[in-house]
């Protein structure tokens, strides 16, 4: 939302990729120093109901200007927004940090915040030759990767089609029933940066039980994977729509298919960082597994938890389904039923885990899950209209059998299993994780501001378009979480605001909240 509030400068975007150079650099080259300097930092509740307040002020201010207010659509009401907004984030960060703490960690890492400023800065001028770079398709240095892609695809489709078409100088290839464009953009680069981001992530976190620079030969490898994995993944969508399914080729498999390579090649990376024996300084035999007491020290001391899987299996069994039924569908998401059922197997396969849970919850996590729907449908509230959605007439073209079992399913996967998912990845794990390495040992009631944060952040980026709101919805049940000190509120409250979206949006209709 914010990012659609009117403001001067662009405040939000060219500064995104300086200041997330420079904290990575920060977090990076400080992170023992850091470390050296932990401390329970309390939460602000004052300053983030003020930070709160300022996101109110500029949502109404937001909502009015939709509505054609002419002061609110001056210069000089932009430029009240953008400081309302910069307000609110020193505000939100103050809260979380106080200023004394903020002054002896730079103390402390001196001079590493100004090498981070200086990257910022770096990446700031070095952002625009890039760009640059990226769009110029007409230099033949630029070509290159498309180039190969093409002529990588097209020897492929020949083992696999009778009538290719290929045209080098406009990269069109296809048959005489489907034919695409290669892109630069689709050329692997971006699967390629982000497995080389991820790799590299990987192994700086695990760089004390990782051999170097053995391990260093796996990047190529990963690079190499998944450059083979897009043409692959190009190749099937030619196949899929000369077979008569363009849709399902250029909508669903097209953005899912380079998901699921990259999911694959960062699996398959992280494991052989820690199964191959020549990756790793002390290789684990497979005449020594992990059990017993050796083996609960050795997880220990790799940052491991027997808890783990229980936490995180289900919402990313959430997501592999999602995947493929995404990849498999065109504008309609005809498989999404395979949500919930992947999200019931996974939970009933760890039951015996929670066990040990509170499942019990209070008068205030219905409360709060319906002040979480209320700010949800407050812009299709205030706009009176609802958002136009092809789910709508996707479902009109289907039988009222299938309707009623698509809806049905949609519903309770987010009325049950969608809560319990994410409520166990994004509270019970990553919040406490970022506390503590022994994360399953830290009270629900021990977050921290910063804990509850990031984990609110990543919650909040996982809604798409809908990412502030998931962000205010995550610091809710994260805040009912600390305060009750029992997973079963956070739950309720993230499955009541769900049960109300969901009957708004088939009383009402607004399908776009779905």
């Amino acid at each position: 939302m914010l990012a659609s509030v009117p403001h001067i400068g662009s405040l939000l975007g060219p500064l995104a990729p300086s200041g997330i150079v420079a904290f990575a650099v920060f977090l990076g080259l400080g992170h023992s120093a850091l470390k050296a300097q932990r401390e329970d930092i309390p939460f602000s509740v004052p300053l983030f109901c003020v930070h709160l307040l300022c996101i109110t002020l500029v949502f109404i201010a937001n909502v009015a200007a939709l509505h054609g207010s002419l002061f609110l659509l001056s210069r000089t009401a932009h430029f009240i927004s953008s400081a309302i907004v910069l307000l609110a984030v020193i505000l939100l960060t103050l809260a979380c940090i106080p200023f004394t703490s903020w002054i002896r960690v730079l103390r402390a890492t001196s001079p590493l915040w100004l090498l981070a400023a200086l990257a910022g800065a770096a990446a700031w001028c070095l952002r625009f030759p890039f760009q640059a770079l990226w769009y110029a398709s007409d230099l033949a240095h630029g070509r290159i990767l498309q180039m190969a892609t093409f002529h990588s695809v097209g020897a492929v489709l020949r083992l696999l089609l009778p009538d290719v078409i290929a045209d080098p100088a406009t990269f069109t290839l296809g048959t005489p029933r489907f034919l695409l464009f290669i892109a630069p953009e689709c050329s692997g680069m971006e699967g390629l940066g982000l497995v080389l981001v991820f790799t590299l992530v990987w192994l700086w976190y695990f760089r004390k039980e990782t051999r170097f620079p053995h391990a260093l030969l796996l990047i190529p490898c990963a690079l190499a994977c998944v450059w083979l994995l897009n043409i692959a993944r190009i190749a099937a969508m030619v196949v899929i729509g000369n077979a008569g399914a363009p849709d399902v080729a250029m909508v669903g498999f097209h953005s899912q298919a380079g998901w699921i390579a990259f999911t694959l090649v960062a699996l398959v990376f992280s494991m052989a960082t820690r199964k191959i024996s020549w990756a790793q300084k002390v290789p684990i035999s497979a005449a020594a597994p992990l059990t017993g007491a050796a083996g609960a020290a050795i997880s220990e001391e790799r940052g491991e938890s027997p808890a783990t899987a229980a936490y995180l299996v289900p919402f990313l069994a959430i997501l592999a389904a999602s995947f493929l039924s995404k990849a498999v569908s065109g504008y309609f998401e005809w498989l999404y039923p395979l949500r919930f059922i992947a999200a019931v197997i996974a939970l009933w396969y760890f039951r015996r885990a929670y066990r040990t849970l509170d499942w019990r919850f209070s008068w205030t996590a219905p409360a709060t899950g319906l002040v979480v729907f209320l700010i949800w449908i407050a812009p299709a509230w205030s706009a009176h209209a609802h958002s136009p959605s092809p789910l709508a007439s996707s479902l009109a073209a289907l039988s009222p059998a299938m309707r009623f079992t698509w809806i049905a399913f949609r519903a309770a996967a987010a009325v049950i299993t969608v809560p319990i998912a994410e409520e166990l990845a994004f509270r019970g794990y990553l919040a406490r994780r970022i506390v503590s390495r022994d994360f399953d040992a830290v009270p629900f009631s021990n977050l921290t501001g910063l804990s509850i944060v990031v984990s609110s952040i990543a919650f909040g980026l996982m809604h798409g378009s809908h990412w502030f709101v998931g962000i205010l919805a995550g610091l809710a049940y994260a805040a009912v979480l600390k305060w009750r000190g029992r997973i079963g509120d956070a739950i309720v409250a993230h499955a009541t605001s769900n049960l109300l979206l969901a009957a708004w949006v088939l009383l009402r209709g607004d399908w776009s909240l779905w």
